[in-house]
């Protein structure tokens, strides 16, 4: 078994790690070391000459060789890597550092790790402005990646941090891989690859729980939920299983009536935890539950799709439906814990997954290059499985995305400013999606038609640059997404645009694409419109050259 140490600059992986491996009389191996080795040249020299991206590229490469062979998963420690405080920032690095390895996270205060600092050599990172500043700074900014580490104290001398780990190595591994784990201000956030039982357990533990709702439906529940109950059980919590219908049908007044009616007659009281184990779906019908019932509980996201783990299970939006519209009732109520396990996702058909990618879409389009990188290379293969997630590609989008919703909620909890920008392509399509029955078209699906349909309408008011328009539209055809016609009445659609919750003072208020990200927009003209209900019902296929869109745009303004 590799023994991985992660930590700030300062934490002592190096001279702890040093003394471990000659405990157990294995290698040692120093990351910056074998960096440094590679290039020929200090750490220091390489940025100066190649920038930070140059030696992050380094980096890579000298992680993807250390963790070349796959690890024996022997109970004993045969290597133990020390790497550099940054190298927990690409996901891809912590894909192969931390799978199948036993991984620490030394901490210590910053104030102790500036005394260890002062005198050795310069770390490029913390050169050029307030040395305790730049490190408060970075110890927030990475907080979530260290925390990922079993953690271990490492403010006093290296043999006590070492005696530490030792200890450590003597308990059982933790299950699964955790990948990142963050205390936020909408709750907890874990992502990890076979470890949602432990980090539900952890989550219900912190909150004091001793009996949980399980709310579920059929297909999660025989796939996950029953496991995940048992290991409840197993746990020593009591608890109460509660099935709801699939799909869109989890989200009717009748379904949502009868779950609240199963919570009284279990007598569930206002400190039980509910715990949601499914897709977006039942997430929000669960959710709503939550919210509403003796005017709120404790809820725990468990998401099982790829949609919900990216995007819906995030942010504190419950709902459920009315025959006037999708999502007209709900209530903001944020969940204590969202705990994201990418294992749970091997059992999707890749219709959900490639569906997914809508969502993705949307998130690469608010302007996240490094996600719009990942998917114009691997969305194939992302909406396929197999080889993604045996390469960490579901592991990085998940936290891509995931992240980038927990920043842009936490700045505008209930969508009274910035928050809005995440309706990207939903207008639109939350229209067709509800045109279409919530039978026809999954979730992600419609969203990518709503994308065709704001992409249209923001060449139309002139702030979407057509080379924006040609990549997003190039990227939806390379997930394979909104290429053919949905099939439903622009009849429809018109009317349920109309409906649209996110209306103020009588206007929909629209998400456009800009050159490299959004604007929200209430003075678009009814022809624009048109022009985007036109372009989300003919499909991607169908859609004109952004060139010739704008053309047309322009003729028809004229």
């Amino acid at each position: 078994m590799d023994l991985v140490l992660i930590g700030p600059p300062g934490s002592g992986k190096s001279a702890a790690g040093r003394r471990v491996a000659a405990r157990h009389g294995v290698p040692f191996i120093d990351l910056d070391d074998a960096i440094e080795a590679s290039a020929g040249r200090p750490i220091p020299a390489i940025f100066e000459t190649e920038g930070e991206a140059g030696f992050r590229a380094r980096e890579r490469e000298a992680i993807a060789a250390i963790c070349a062979r796959d690890d024996d998963r022997r109970p004993d420690v045969t290597r133990v890597v020390a790497v550099g405080g940054g190298a927990v920032i690409d996901p891809r690095n912590r894909w192969r550092l931390f799978h199948g390895r036993r991984v620490i996270g030394l901490h210590a205060p910053a104030g102790v790790l500036l005394r260890r600092l002062r005198g050795a050599p310069v770390r490029p990172l913390l050169s050029g402005r307030d040395p305790r500043l730049l490190l408060d700074e970075l110890l927030t900014a990475r907080a979530r990646w260290y925390a990922a580490g079993e953690a271990v104290e490492a403010a006093t001398g290296v043999a006590a941090v070492a005696a530490r780990i030792e200890e450590r190595l003597a308990l059982p591994a933790p299950a699964g891989t955790s990948l990142l784990r963050a205390e936020t201000p909408i709750g907890r956030l874990t992502i990890g690859d076979g470890d949602a039982g432990p980090r539900l357990i952890e989550a219900l533990a912190a909150l004091g729980a001793a009996r949980v709702a399980v709310v579920s439906e059929p297909v999660a529940w025989r796939l996950h939920g029953a496991r995940l109950a048992a290991a409840l059980s197993g746990a020593g919590l009591e608890v109460v299983p509660l099935l709801m219908p699939s799909g869109e049908a989890a989200k009717t007044v009748a379904a949502y009536g009868r779950l609240v009616r199963s919570l009284a007659a279990a007598r569930l009281e206002r400190g039980d935890p509910l715990v949601a184990i499914g897709g977006g779906a039942l997430g929000d019908a669960a959710g709503f539950a939550a919210a509403t019932y003796l005017r709120g509980v404790p809820l725990v996201h468990v998401p099982t799709t790829l949609v919900a783990q990216i995007d819906s299970s995030i942010g504190g939006k419950t709902a459920i439906d009315i025959p006037e519209g999708k999502n007209l009732v709900g209530a903001f109520h944020q969940p204590r814990a969202v705990v994201a396990d990418i294992g749970l996702l091997a059992t999707l058909p890749v219709r959900h997954r490639r569906a997914a990618l809508g969502e993705a879409v949307k998130y690469a389009a608010l302007g996240d290059e490094a996600l719009f990188g990942l998917l114009e290379r691997e969305a194939g293969a992302l909406a396929r499985g197999r080889r993604a997630f045996g390469s960490g590609a579901i592991a990085e989008l998940v936290e891509r995305c995931a992240w980038a919703k927990v920043e842009v909620v936490a700045g505008d909890e209930r969508e009274q400013a910035g928050r809005v920008v995440l309706n990207l392509g939903h207008s639109i399509g939350h229209a067709v999606e509800a045109a279409a029955g919530y039978r026809r078209i999954l979730h992600g699906e419609a969203v990518a038609c709503g994308l065709l349909g704001a992409v249209a309408v923001g060449l139309a008011c002139a702030v979407t640059p057509p080379d924006r328009a040609a990549r997003i539209r190039r990227l939806l055809a390379t997930a394979g997404l909104a290429q053919d016609p949905p099939g439903v009445p622009e009849a429809a659609v018109r009317d349920l645009l109309a409906r649209d919750k996110k209306h103020a003072a009588g206007r929909l208020r629209w998400v456009l694409p800009t050159g490299s990200g959004v604007t929200v927009r209430t003075d678009v003209p009814e022809e624009a419109v048109a022009a985007g209900i036109a372009a989300a019902l003919a499909g991607g296929r169908a859609a004109p050259g952004a060139a010739e869109t704008t053309r047309d745009m322009a003729s028809a303004r004229a």
